[in-house]
């Protein structure tokens, strides 16, 4: 469709029809996720539930001492919540269109309106520096140029004519033009990113999974296992009638509602999330944003890195390279004419790059100009009397002269070596003939021009690209390089990185077949013409073979790839879109912050696993216990309260600082298995010590106040035995950690207040010496487990290394 630039546009009642009828560019998509729907997921959840209901019965039967733990699952609740209400927050800000202004015509007056208040058909007024605020279809155009490069990833601006379609989101960067809205709202290519980015997922975690996958097998054992304890507390209490007369069910609830809890590893939920905010902390005083925490640990377990060239391995602008005089020419005067093109006002970003290399020393008068197209490639000055003489033009190589094309040539062979390297080349040229008004009209060239210098431009390297890769390629992580431009220049800016290419794979030949395009990415490693929608697939085919992908990328066009990916990372100075999808944000935008992120993940991960044997080990012999006194119908023997002291001096406060402490330890998978192949043997070990004990203390006749403080006392002791075993070596950080924890102990059991609380007594003659074998007999059994574990552990990596 053509018209002219002079239309009137849509009369104000055409505009108030098309209002009326809700075909405006008012997007107001769903929020990614209702608070409400957050709030629901972490408050009720079933173990929230069963520990909500705990706590509950203590406080309604006065035993609010023995309710402490409660505190522990409202803190995992509310850390749980703020890292969703984060995500939320990020992904409500999504916004491709940020135009302050859209230019429109109509009634044939041009005004300033909001981008939601463009109607379908309106005819918007297209001028340098707009940002297109809707789908629109060209109607006429004069040198209009777009830039389309946070959409499609090419870094080269668009020609525009009639007929042509200009996407909302992209820039116009040269000429002018008016085009007719085709799509408004949801329906715009712009809106559309938007609604796919917003979709609501959290990133994957396999610290998270494994500790879900343990609380999903404890919350379904938890039933059975609480019907069998209570039945054995009202058993030992004489019975459930004769219990219940005499008020010792209270006693059996409480027993009850300890093996419950104590069954729970909800500290090493919150230790977790402590570790992850700690991480993103330490994460920030780096300049690296971590919008959700488990990223903390993501990079860490990436195998393969996904980069988006432009603004990630480059700073997405290109500088003056080189002059490269061409053999047999001798014309004066080419510098000035560079200082010229440098600082005309109308310059494009490429003419930019010439003024620090060639500063303007006398300014000179062009007679004649004929503007640079990108559709023809060139442009030409010839200047009055005070400038060079003759006609010079600026342009593409192949454009500009024939022979450029021919490597045999001496312009074609010098243009075909320095495009091999994947600079951009420019040719400045000249004829003695002078520019005529008939010329500048047909826009063409004048006769007999011929090639003076070819200049040479390069891409922005990061300087901390080559560095970060060859970190990368040292921890074994695969490289995948992806851009929309073309594949010679991106090999190109890969071989200067340190990425061993030597040709880039044309993403226009990639086939459609997913296992197929796995094939391709597992063989190749640069790619070049890569539409948004190809990086998509190209992350979720990568992924499909078992890999765990990294994708990072700072335009609109990087977003759904970077959603996609396990972990997407982008660039401060890149879209909002992109952003607020990915799981990091370089504030500074340097690229040499990924390996603190790995180094910090690594950290989390190691250490948490080290953590979690710990709480996995008190799940374990708990278990144990309830099974085997459920069965033997034998009190438990401790109280919640008492419990609390072993939780907190040989799990919780250890665990914290263990969790925070310097680790290098590289990623392995497997971290559930290997952590409960030392949690289930050391709980057994566990369990059975106790056992013994208890029933070697009931046919002493040692009544329950002493059994229980014994109790207490093995299960202490040997907490800080398995504290110090799981820490070795032992540095002096970690001895002292261990050493205060000791210490805390005798503390406990020797202050009265303390004592008092706890109900802890004086275990008596008798008992002290069973407590002596019985401690003794684990610790040895607990090496034993640990020495075990160590071989296990050592033939499991041995069996993954390739």
């Amino acid at each position: 469709m053509t018209t002219d630039l002079a239309l009137s546009g849509l009369s104000a009642a055409e505009v108030a029809e098309r209002v009326a009828a809700g075909r405006t560019n008012d997007f107001q998509a769903d929020s990614s996720r209702s608070i409400g729907s957050i709030i629901r997921a972490n408050v009720f959840t079933i173990f929230n539930a069963i520990v909500g209901s705990c706590f509950l019965v203590l406080l309604l039967l006065g035993r609010w001492q023995d309710a402490v733990f409660g505190l522990s699952a409202l803190a995992n609740t509310i850390i749980g919540a703020w890292q969703e209400f984060r995500a939320k927050a990020a992904l409500d800000r999504l916004a491709l269109l940020n135009a302050p202004s859209a230019r429109v015509r109509r009634d044939g007056v041009e005004a300033e309106i909001r981008p939601t208040e463009v109607v379908l058909d309106d005819l918007l007024v297209l001028r340098a520096g707009d940002q297109i605020p809707a789908d629109a279809e060209v109607a006429e155009a004069r040198g209009l140029q777009v830039d389309e490069s946070m959409l499609t990833g090419e870094s080269d601006a668009v020609d525009k004519h009639p007929e042509s379609e200009v996407l909302s989101g992209s820039i116009v960067v040269g000429g002018e033009g008016v085009a007719r809205v085709v799509r408004v709202g949801a329906d715009s290519y712009a809106n559309k990113f938007a609604s796919e980015a917003k979709r609501f997922s959290m990133v994957s975690s396999e610290l998270r999974s494994s500790i879900n996958l343990v609380l999903r097998v404890i919350g379904w054992a938890i039933g059975p296992i609480a019907l069998v304890v209570l039945n054995a507390q009202m058993m030992a209490f004489g019975g459930w009638p004769q219990a219940w007369e005499s008020g010792d069910w209270v006693q059996a609830a409480v027993n009850t509602i300890a093996a419950i809890t104590a069954s729970i590893p909800l500290g090493l939920v919150l230790m977790t999330s402590i570790a992850f905010a700690v991480g993103a902390a330490k994460l920030a005083g780096k300049q690296v944003l971590v919008n959700e925490l488990p990223a903390v640990e993501g990079l860490a377990r990436v195998d393969v890195v996904c980069l988006d060239k432009t603004g990630t391995l480059t700073a997405g602008e290109i500088e003056f390279d080189a002059v490269h005089p061409v053999s047999g020419a001798g014309a004066e005067g080419w510098g000035e004419v560079l200082s010229w093109y440098g600082a005309d006002p109308a310059a494009n970003a490429t003419a930019r790059c010439l003024r620090e290399p060639y500063p303007v020393d006398r300014p000179i008068t062009p007679a004649h100009i004929i503007p640079f197209s990108s559709a023809r490639k060139w442009s030409a000055v010839a200047f009055g009397g005070d400038g060079p003489i003759g006609t010079w033009v600026l342009g593409a190589p192949e454009m500009v002269f024939a022979e450029a094309s021919d490597p045999s040539s001496d312009l074609g062979g010098l243009v075909a070596t320095l495009a091999a390297t994947g600079r951009r080349t420019l040719v400045l040229g000249r004829s003695p003939l002078a520019l005529s008004e008939a010329d500048v009209e047909a826009e063409r060239l004048p006769r007999g021009v011929v090639p003076i210098v070819v200049i040479t431009f390069r891409e922005q390297v990061r300087p901390d690209a080559a560095q970060t890769l060859s970190y990368f390629a040292e921890q074994g992580v695969g490289i995948r390089v992806i851009s929309g431009d073309n594949p010679r220049t991106v090999a190109a800016i890969a071989r200067e990185v340190g990425v061993d290419v030597e040709e880039g794979f044309d993403a226009r030949t990639l086939p459609d077949d997913d296992d197929s395009l796995a094939e391709v990415l597992e063989r190749e490693r640069v790619f070049g013409r890569v539409t948004p929608e190809q990086k998509k697939r190209m992350v979720t085919a990568l992924q499909s073979r078992g890999h765990t992908v990294a994708m990072t990328g700072d335009g609109v066009n990087d977003a759904l790839a970077i959603k996609t990916a396990d972990i997407g990372i982008a660039m401060n100075s890149g879209a909002a879109a992109t952003k607020a999808v990915a799981r990091l944000v370089l504030l500074d935008g340097q690229f040499s912050h990924l390996p603190d992120v790995v180094a910090e993940g690594r950290q989390v991960i190691a250490n948490i696993e080290r953590v979690s044997m710990l709480f996995l080990t008190k799940t374990s012999y708990i278990v144990v216990l309830s099974i085997v006194f459920g069965i033997l119908l034998l009190q438990f023997p401790f109280l919640p309260r008492q419990l609390s002291i072993t939780d907190g001096l040989t799990i919780g406060i250890p665990a914290f600082f263990l969790a925070l402490m310097p680790n290098k330890q590289r990623y392995i998978p497997g971290f559930l298995k290997r952590s409960l192949s030392f949690a289930i043997p050391a709980g057994l070990v566990m369990g059975a010590g106790l056992t013994l004990y208890t029933i070697s203390a009931n046919s002493l006749g040692i009544d329950q106040a002493e059994l229980r403080t014994g109790a207490t006392i093995i299960l202490a002791i040997v907490g800080i035995w398995i504290l110090t075993v799981l820490s070795r070596p032992i540095n002096r950080f970690k001895g002292l950690v261990v050493g205060a924890m000791f210490i805390g102990l005798v503390v406990v059991f020797s202050v009265p207040l303390a004592t008092e609380f706890f109900q802890l007594v004086d275990p008596g003659k008798d008992a002290a010496y069973l407590i002596a074998g019985v401690t003794i007999l684990t610790l040895g059994g607990i090496e034993i487990v640990r020495f075990a574990h160590r071989r296990f552990v050592r033939r499991s990596m041995a069996a993954m290394q390739p």
